[in-house]
């Protein structure tokens, strides 16, 4: 097979997995605006022969949907600011300072990837029922705040910056906050994408540890709410498609904010020994 061949079926392979995988987000967004009447007729359709925006108008007056959804919001926009800032701090002293254990501290944590959420579960649930933050949208931001993945690529990105940049700031007499604000938090805009965009999704997509911290409906996220609209009879399921087509548009408008700097971050991260 000659050079130019190899290109070509790479490319239709790719397009092909790809096509796979945005599908069913599609047929997702297409079928959300067909009648209920219209979701199962036969053959299927892709495209709705009568369009209507109904199901996302019976959606947002459905319950308490625009608490849910803003609830979301705050856990999924809170959460991934106070991730990315306590993952960039560690990864900066992890790879920057030199203190007695920092090798065993940094294989620990990593070791901490191999344990389940499950494992921990009990213990963390007991904690926050001390801390006053059961039921609490705290409680659903502040224990999984520092992510092993996070701390993991901030680490091996900044392990990649020169020291001369941080001792010429010292020798400026610029303080320690100083040269992480205003040095390595610029320069570590690829990285901050990933783990903003990592953390975003998985705050907004969690939907077991909101389900075992909070039991007020009107905390509720959005999963909690995808969850509850399922009834034990029968399922509006064109409403819920338009529920969870606005679902998605949060976590699409984030990865298309940071695409710019995403794969850069994962590959310096990943590389780098």
């Amino acid at each position: 097979m000659n050079k130019r061949g190899k290109p070509f079926i790479l490319y239709v392979l790719i397009s092909f997995f790809a096509t796979v995988m945005v599908f069913p987000i599609i047929w997702v967004v297409l079928s959300s605006f067909k009648p209920q009447s219209e979701l199962f007729t036969i053959p299927l359709r892709l495209f709705p022969a009568d369009w209507t925006i109904s199901n996302y108008i019976a959606a947002v007056r459905q319950g308490n949907f625009l608490r849910y959804f803003s609830n979301t919001v705050f856990v999924a926009v809170t959460a991934t600011l106070i991730t990315v800032t306590i993952n960039l701090m560690a990864g900066y002293a992890l790879a920057k300072y030199k203190f007695p254990g920092r090798d065993a501290i940094f294989t620990v944590m990593l070791a901490t990837l191999m344990i389940p959420l499950q494992v921990i579960m009990v213990p963390i649930f007991l904690q926050l029922k001390t801390l006053g933050l059961l039921n609490s949208l705290w409680g659903i931001i502040i224990p999984p705040a520092a992510t092993p993945t996070g701390i993991f690529l901030a680490r091996q990105y900044l392990q990649t910056l020169p020291d001369s940049l941080i001792e010429a700031a010292r020798i400026d007499g610029a303080g320690e906050f100083f040269i992480f604000r205003k040095v390595i938090a610029p320069l570590a805009k690829p990285v901050i994408a990933t783990i903003a965009i990592f953390s975003f999704m998985w705050r907004w997509n969690d939907y077991l540890w909101p389900l075992i911290v909070i039991t007020d409906n009107r905390k509720q996220t959005m999963q909690q709410a995808l969850a509850n609209f399922v009834g034990q009879l029968q399922i509006n399921w064109a409403s819920l498609l338009a529920m969870t087509t606005i679902a998605i548009i949060p976590m699409i408008v984030v990865f298309l904010i940071f695409q710019k700097h995403f794969m850069s971050g994962i590959t310096t991260g990943a590389v780098k020994g």
